[in-house]
């Protein structure tokens, strides 16, 4: 994963931290998480983004299947 000029982070670390920003409310029993942290883990063919409420342990995710890039129109 390269460096970019934004921030230096890749691709991957900013789809987090807009996860961490923008999904804070857990959608089970609605507490807000200020912390928010998100983790990602990727096995090369996807990449799965996972939350766990802090007060009820529910579990968030988005996945993102990872391949080739769809043909130019």
């Amino acid at each position: 994963m390269s460096l970019n000029r934004l921030g230096g982070r890749t691709k991957f670390e900013r789809v987090r931290a807009r996860y961490e920003e923008t999904e804070k409310k857990c959608t089970d029993c609605g507490y807000v998480d200020q912390e928010g942290n998100w983790v990602s883990e990727t096995d090369g063919s996807r990449i799965v983004y996972r939350h766990t409420c802090p007060s009820c342990d529910a579990v968030r995710e988005h996945t993102f299947e990872l391949g080739e890039e769809p043909p130019s129109r």
